[in-house]
């Protein structure tokens, strides 16, 4: 199983932290908080996240002196601000400093979880595990054969599955316990982007979850899906 994403948030507002760890460790990723500049590069250091929310208004030292200073040693860290309402300046800077994207507040917890989702997926693209020869994948307790459009269960038995059913199953199993968004699924099964599809792919994963022996697939709510590999 892949280790999961690691996102270190810094943020001084114990409520705005607190809906924040819940709200990223509900999406699957594994957090750390902090609650001032100086804890947020220590923990840096110490946890190497894969993520930074950072907050600009901070006790000790603000996130225009913390993105600094990772950014000196740490290029490609993703990094997004969290700014005060109609403070451009902050905007501006913070990007200046090297900033991937910023969000203003008071800010929707499902904008922020997208914009997340596509900072990662730009800068870590997933590895697809090398497959075997015939093209055969585990997905759960099934071994799916493309070239029989169908999977087969530990007791020998099959199930039969369309072509689509079977390249959703292949992006699934390609990235485990990863939260995809429906133009990643839409790609990867019809190779269209996000448009009118959206309801035909919510219709083919509603009928691949009746086929599934176990609820493998997760719904991440304003995203898209999740497989759910700890099942297997």
């Amino acid at each position: 199983m892949n280790s999961p994403i690691k996102i270190l948030i810094a943020e001084d507002d114990l409520n705005i932290r607190q809906g924040l760890v819940d709200a990223l460790e509900m999406a699957g990723y594994e957090v750390r908080e902090a609650p001032d500049g100086s804890e947020t590069l220590r923990l840096y250091a110490q946890w190497r996240p894969d993520l930074l929310l950072l907050d600009v208004m901070m006790p000790k030292l603000s996130g225009f002196d913390v993105c600094r200073q990772i950014r000196n040693g740490n290029p490609t860290l993703p990094i997004i601000m969290l700014t005060a309402k109609g403070e451009e300046i902050d905007k501006v800077l913070g990007l200046e400093l090297g900033a991937d994207d910023y969000v203003t507040k008071p800010f929707s917890l499902r904008e922020l979880l997208a914009r997340i989702h596509a900072i990662l997926r730009r800068s870590r693209p997933p590895e697809t595990p090398e497959a075997p020869p015939d093209g055969r994948f585990a997905f759960g307790d099934l071994q799916i054969e493309p070239d029989r459009l169908a999977g087969r269960r530990p007791d020998g038995s099959s199930i039969d599955f369309s072509k689509r059913e079977i390249e959703l199953l292949r992006c699934f199993a390609a990235h485990p316990d990863t939260v995809l968004d429906r133009q990643t699924l839409l790609s990867a099964a019809w190779e269209v982007n996000y448009g009118g599809f959206s309801r035909t792919l919510d219709q083919h994963i509603a009928q691949l979850r009746k086929k599934l022996p176990e609820q493998l697939i997760e719904t991440v709510y304003g995203i898209g899906y999740r497989y759910v590999s700890r099942h297997s």
